[in-house]
């Protein structure tokens, strides 16, 4: 058997690179393709353009990345001083995406701005400030400065994906956001938290009929991918979508 096909949402920005300069390209960190590829996946770039959720039909697991802040008028918000301009049409393309892996019951995994999109996708509201709601001193842990990933102790929730996979905690993860989790998504809960901040989401039923598997749906706050030692969740995700080549996943039945 191959390996699982993991699809890579990717950003869409302008930058420099070779002769070029202030040129509009789609790019994704390649600490996430070496992640998924030293966690036995193949990773597969995911252009953050319409009609790129197609693609996904042919994926077996999606892994949705970080970045810029997702807009918050996708939760009922007008956008805030600290709150990154929006990008629109990456926004529509994650969502696209998610919707289209959920739909087909294929293991997601979010990690931080995929998260926070996972959640919004499905009905959630985000805090758009952590200092505003936590306090500068506690949110300046989360956020450090611009590239640097701080390591943060998280406790899991017994029972979950996520303690299954990390352990009980204390856990050590690498974390850089400045917003949070703020109502929670109907069919998720909550399976990691930093004090009063919401460190995972996972989805919320975790059994399904005989011969079926619950969907594997994940969110971390924190940055796995900038740890090259720690290929657990990574390689959670693999395993997940290896399994649904060959079992019966539930698709996720979103309301309305």
């Amino acid at each position: 058997m191959t390996r699982p096909l993991i699809g890579i949402s990717c950003y869409s920005e302008r930058a420099d690179y070779w002769i070029m300069r202030d040129d509009d390209v789609v790019l994704v960190p390649r600490t996430y393709v070496e992640m998924v590829l030293a966690a036995g996946g193949v990773p597969v770039l995911l252009a953050p353009v319409d009609g790129a959720e197609e693609a996904v039909d042919a994926l077996d697991g999606l892994l949705l990345t970080g970045g810029q802040d997702v807009d918050p008028a996708r939760y009922g918000q007008v956008a805030g001083a600290h709150t990154d301009t929006p990008r629109t049409g990456r926004d529509a393309a994650d969502v696209a995406a998610l919707h289209r892996a959920l739909g087909r019951g294929i293991p997601v995994l979010g990690v931080c701005r995929g998260l926070q999109l996972l959640n919004v996708a499905l009905g959630g509201t985000l805090h758009q400030h952590l200092p505003d709601v936590v306090g500068a001193q506690v949110a300046g842990a989360h956020s450090v400065g611009p590239g640097v990933y701080a390591p943060v102790p998280v406790l899991t929730e017994p029972g979950t994906r996520v303690a299954e996979i990390l352990g009980p905690g204390p856990v050590t993860v690498r974390c850089h956001h400045h917003q949070g989790v703020d109502r929670v998504a109907p069919g998720l809960r909550v399976s990691a938290r930093a004090g009063d901040v919401v460190e995972a989401l996972e989805w919320g039923d975790p059994s399904g009929p005989a011969g079926t598997d619950a969907p594997w749906v994940v969110g971390v706050q924190s940055h796995p991918e900038r740890d090259a030692e720690d290929l657990r969740l990574a390689g959670a995700l693999v395993a997940a979508a290896t399994r649904a080549r060959s079992r019966a996943f539930r698709p996720v039945r979103l309301a309305g």
